[in-house]
């Protein structure tokens, strides 16, 4: 095994084009006729708003590495520069599909009665209605602003959606004029009196009156364009005093940052797009001309109009998890037995219930918890808040450096503070990823800790719609471990000798290693191997280069990785026991499941982090062991339904390309099947899980 090299570029796929190659699948849903008609819409927001995201922090990193130089391949091979040609080719490919399917999915909204036309286009009423609507609710926040040598041309902010217009003034000059469409409006209008729905676009209506806004020009064109800019911060850790001001001093750096994509709609004036080119400072691959609306993201708030129910899924609620079946004392229950939940099909209530209730309870001397993501209103740092002003030591760790959600947690951090929290924000150069509660109370007994770690963020609105796992235990060894883990980001402890958790970075990608090449060490002893993980994303070239190494020993692989995949199946002698397959549906799947056979002797852990050297390298993870019998047979059991999945299961080809799995058989879908599971929980038949769903095992 020594002698396989396992460096050769061959054999990885470049992180940003597996990403576009994530988003793509994302895209295609829309393209599905068995799917409601706007959950179908929603596909082509989400493909438009994960873009948007791929440009301010991955594009723009690219761009920031080779305007200063770096030269260093990654682990496919290609320089910055390639690889920012490819990411535009693939991207300019991805648009072309994603307009094409956004005016085919609005012809069939037009069958259906959900008409999107043009001002000119409605009836005189309409336009009477839209005229009246301008003037009282549209002319009041609009900005003309001339670009001209005593008027430069303004910053644009991040996102925003605009209009260029070409003009002349009246004393014959040739000019250039912009108005940004507000976003504190509507973009999409429904016209109420054209006696059916009608809706018409915002930019639209400001173009209809654009004449107001230039009075005594002569308008020549008018073209409506969106700019896209470097979004992520720029945090000098090391030397700063007060991380929190760091944060926000970042943050308002961002907003000013450089232009890395102009979406323009697709026009022949060449004036116009050059005069934005110059302006912005971008490169012709960094212009992204498209024939239809721009900004699909818009049609999230559409989607949630009064009356678009029919052609919506049935709003799913979460089910009581199956081993919760009442409302009883959550501490008493988890004394019994550890506690397994399945978001978004078992409800999240419980994980609020549990911190809610030891705020509450005067037997709790003290709570502690990360935070890395949110809710808006979120009854988790309500309930944080209220154990802090009831007396209790609670301690939250709340990381600021959470990408896009920095302001929203600096907010949270705040009010921690204010209601009597300690509140701190890790380790330097490190962003708090893991997900972990303790709770500390004082019982008859003595002390007992009360544990829920989870793979997902404590966020109850997210929890609705991505799928995680989580656990609640009162193992000592756990509490112990968790104790040791907050003394850690908290104060100047020395590393523990873990009893159960792992944490990265201080010995998960050891660990990993060590899972991986026991595996290796079966299959020499002349029994089976198999491994079956499932996470978000599958980068880090060590960890993908030990699966390869695995595979070569006759190791069988299974990888479940919804995004990102770096690794390629099928190479012959490396990696043909690997099969890769990414599911994309309803939910976004985010649990990090992994699963070694290990001899019989199965193992089975749960974490917070993915395989990527940002989760190894550079941020505090933690991976826990599943090990109640019958919670290692449920997770197998759902592992095992992924895999028979044949809906909405996208398989990697040998040259990094994905095909949906088709065939004869019976339809399986996981999602749909867990919903009908966690349903069925409730009802009568009240058979458990395991016995419910088998699980399958073969090999691929």
């Amino acid at each position: 095994m020594g002698k396989l090299d396992l460096t050769k570029p061959e054999y990885f796929y470049n992180r940003e084009l597996s990403w576009l190659k994530f988003n793509l699948r994302v895209l295609k849903e829309a393209m599905g006729k068995e799917t409601p008609l706007l959950e179908r819409l929603k596909f082509i927001a989400i493909s438009a708003s994960n873009l948007d995201e791929f440009f301010m922090v991955r594009v723009a990193g690219l761009w920031s590495n080779f305007d200063s130089g770096v030269e260093k391949r990654d682990a496919s091979g290609m320089s910055v520069h390639e690889q920012l040609v490819a990411i535009s080719q693939a991207a300019h490919e991805q648009v072309r599909t994603q307009t094409k399917s956004l005016i085919a999915l609005m012809a069939e909204m037009d069958a259906v009665k959900l008409h999107f036309r043009r001002v000119k286009d409605l009836s005189e009423l309409g336009k009477d209605w839209l005229e009246e609507y301008y003037r009282e609710v549209v002319f009041p926040v609009l900005t003309p602003m001339a670009v001209d040598a005593s008027r430069p041309f303004p910053f644009l902010a991040n996102k925003t959606l605009n209009l260029a217009v070409e003009l002349i003034k009246a004393d014959g000059e040739h000019s250039m004029g912009l108005i940004q469409v507000p976003s504190v409006l509507d973009r999409i209008v429904e016209v109420e009196p054209e006696g059916k729905r009608t809706f018409v676009f915002l930019e639209d209506i400001i173009a209809s009156h654009c004449h107001d806004l230039f009075k005594g020009c002569h308008i020549l064109d008018m073209v409506s364009f969106r700019v896209t800019r470097d979004s992520d911060l720029d945090l000098e850790e090391d030397d700063s005093v007060d991380l929190m001001k760091e944060v926000e001093e970042s943050l308002r750096k961002r907003k000013r940052g450089a232009a890395v994509r102009l979406e323009i709609f697709k026009t022949n004036n060449n004036r116009i797009k050059k005069f934005l080119e110059e302006n912005l400072d971008v490169t012709e691959m960094e212009v992204y001309e498209i024939n239809g609306p721009l900004d699909p993201t818009c049609f999230f708030k559409f989607i949630g109009m009064k009356g678009m129910w029919p052609w919506l899924y049935e709003p799913f609620v979460p089910q009581r998890p199956l081993e919760l079946p009442d409302d009883s004392d959550l501490f008493a229950a988890i004394r019994e037995n550890d506690i397994l939940l399945h978001h978004p099909y078992e409800s999240f209530d419980p994980v609020v219930k549990l911190v809610s209730d030891a705020a509450d309870d005067p037997q709790v001397l003290a709570i502690k918890q990360t935070l890395y993501r949110v809710s808006g209103n979120s009854p988790i740092v309500a309930a944080l808040a209220r154990a802090a002003e009831n007396g209790k030591q609670v301690t939250v760790l709340v990381e600021l450096k959470a990408r896009f959600d920095e302001e929203n947690n600096i907010l949270w951090a705040r009010r921690l503070e204010k209601a009597g929290c300690h509140v701190i924000y890790g380790l330097v150069g490190l962003k708090t990823h893991a997900k972990i509660i303790l709770i500390v109370r004082k019982e008859d007994n003595g002390i007992r800790r009360y544990l829920h770690l989870g793979t997902g963020n404590y966020n109850d609105s997210t929890a609705k719609l991505y799928t995680d796992l989580g656990l609640m235990t009162a193992n000592d060894e756990f509490g112990s471990d968790a104790s040791a883990f907050f003394n850690l980001l908290s104060g100047y402890s020395e590393p523990p000798v873990w009893n159960k958790l792992v944490m990265a970075p201080l010995g998960l990608r050891e660990k990993i290693y060590a899972l991986i090449d026991n595996e290796i060490a079966m299959v020499r002893a002349g029994r089976e191997g198999h491994i079956i993980a499932k996470m978000n994303s599958l980068i880090d070239q060590p960890v993908i280069q030990k699966l390869y190494e695995a595979s070569a020993a006759g190791v069988h692989i299974d990888l479940i990785v919804r995004g990102i995949c770096g690794l390629r199946t099928g190479i012959e002698g490396i990696s043909d026991n690997i099969t890769v397959r990414s599911i994309v549906g309803r939910q976004l799947e985010h649990s990090r499941i992994f699963w070694f056979a290990n001899g019989g002797e199965e193992q089975l852990y749960l974490s917070s982090a993915d395989w990527m050297p940002r989760n190894l390298n550079d941020r505090v993870e933690l991976f826990f062991p599943v090990e109640t019998e019958e919670h290692i047979h449920r997770i197998k059991a759902l592992l095992d339904l992924y895999l028979r999945d044949n809906v909405g299961a996208h398989m990697m080809q040998s040259n990094g390309t994905y095909r949906r799995v088709r065939n004869k058989l019976e339809p399986v879908s996981a999602q749909s099947t867990l919903y009908e599971m966690a349903q069925l929980a409730v009802t009568a038949d009240k058979l458990p899980m395991e016995k419910r769903l088998q699980p399958v095992f073969s090999r691929r």
